[in-house]
Formats: structure tokens, C-alpha cells, sequence
């Protein structure tokens, strides 16, 4: 079962160090990694920054719509190209079907603000006490969300049409 985390941290920096801890691991394979994206907030900036780490999902992963449609409707603005507009209100009542509903958008839009940042990360089969320790030693984020159960995660792959385990055959 894949796991949606949201990790928020206190400086704009630390999720971006913390990504790079999540590629050693996966390197390592002391976790697999489906899909990640890291925010930002540069202080004085108008504006958080995504980055979602490419180098980090796997086949199948779900791609940008998900992290475009997610943050498009936690900042209000299409950071990663997703429309939102007409399609938001059917787009966050699908998201609710996954765990994410209006009131964790609402808790991460006052969270995130400029200065901090957040890792969101689609992950499975960890080796929790190898991943636990080598975090330690980083800047402690606060875990703001994780939750899904096997109907969630279902209803997520329906949305976008993807399978996280599917291998292409050739």
C-alpha cells in the first residue's frame, strides 16, 4: 500500500534537504519512492516554488497533474501548468475521496507560508528504522498529513488513471 506523508518545515531549505536524504534511501532501497514534490517559500518571495522530483518516482508515478491539481488548489494558482478554474470543485471533492479534503487544503495554505517548506511524498515498503535514522540530525519537520487506506489509494489510481505498480511490458 502506498502512503501519502506531508512533512511541513520550519525554513525554506529543510524540505529540499530532506528530499535529498529520501534519494539516498531510495538508492539504498530502504524505500520506494512512487511520486514526490517539494514546496518552497523563499522570505520576501510572492509566491512558493514546486519542484517535484523526477529522479525520485517510479514507472508509473502519477505525475504532475496530481501535484499541479493538489497545490493549484492549496495556493489557488496553477504552479504546476494543472487547470483549475471550472474543474477545482470536482478536482477537491476527488481529492477528498483520497484523505485530502478542504480542511487539510485550508490547514497547509495557512501553514506554508513564506520562509517554510514542505516535502509531500507517495511512498511504500520503507524500512522505517533505517529511513527514521537517517533523518536524525536534520531539521524535525512536523508530519501534517498522512492517510491511506487501501480504498483511498484505489481512489486515487482511478483519478489519474494510473497504476503505481504496473511495470511496462515490451
Amino acid at each position: 500500500m502506498a502512503t501519502l506523508t506531508i512533512w511541513r518545515y520550519n525554513s525554506a531549505g529543510g524540505a529540499s534537504r530532506a528530499a535529498e536524504t529520501l534519494e539516498t534511501l531510495v538508492k539504498s532501497e530502504l524505500i520506494t519512492v512512487h511520486d514526490a514534490a517539494v514546496v518552497w517559500w523563499d522570505e520576501g518571495a510572492r509566491k512558493p516554488k514546486l519542484r517535484q522530483l523526477h529522479n525520485l518516482a517510479g514507472r508509473g508515478a502519477l505525475l504532475g497533474a496530481f501535484w499541479g491539481m493538489l497545490f493549484g488548489l492549496i495556493f489557488l494558482m496553477p504552479l504546476f501548468g494543472a487547470a483549475i478554474g471550472a474543474a477545482g470543485g470536482a478536482l477537491s471533492g476527488t481529492l477528498g475521496d483520497v484523505g485530502i479534503d478542504d480542511e487539510l487544503i485550508k490547514r497547509i495554505r495557512a501553514q506554508l507560508t513564506p520562509g517554510t517548506s514542505a516535502l509531500f511524498v507517495l511512498s511504500a515498503d520503507a524500512v522505517i528504522d533505517k529511513v527514521r535514522d537517517a533523518f536524525t540530525g536534520q531539521e524535525k519537520p512536523e508530519l501534517m498529513f498522512t492517510n491511506l487506506t487501501p480504498e483511498q489509494e484505489t481512489a486515487l489510481r482511478e483519478v489519474f488513471a494510473e497504476d503505481l505498480e504496473r511495470e511496462p511490458h515490451g
